[in-house]
């Protein structure tokens, strides 16, 4: 395996509410290589983490049902090395010491471009 190709383990979980958005990344990253596993709210999200492993957790914040931070902290707990990006048009609401986010989670502000989500998760996945 090269320094430049995608891990084998290339499961991500990406968790956005807006159905366009969810889409577009979803179709990016699996563009580049990895394979998504999409869900339009946090409490599907975390109960599809409760039944297999992912590599990496990429989450909206501000979703019904159950909000990315709390996504982030649920999946942390089941899986310790668990990988967690933030995407979010909220960077303040994910920089909160208070909010219990995960503190090695990377946070992605909206707008873009999907190169840049592209290279950020190869970065986050090689890390």
């Amino acid at each position: 395996m090269t320094d430049n190709s995608i891990p084998l383990n290339n499961n991500i979980l990406l968790a956005e509410d807006d159905n366009d958005m969810r889409r577009f990344l979803a179709k990016a990253l699996q563009n580049a290589g990895f394979s998504v596993a999409s869900y339009d709210n946090g409490l599907s999200a975390y109960n599809r983490l409760r039944e297999e492993p992912f590599q990496l957790l990429l989450t909206d914040i501000v979703m019904p049902e159950m909000d990315g931070i709390e996504l982030a902290r649920r999946a942390t707990e089941l899986d310790p090395d668990i990988k967690v990006m933030f995407i979010t048009g909220f960077a303040a609401v994910a920089l909160n010491p208070d909010n219990n986010a995960p503190r090695q989670a990377k946070i992605l502000s909206k707008p873009f471009h999907l190169k840049d989500l592209v290279n950020e998760v190869q970065r986050l996945l090689a890390a």
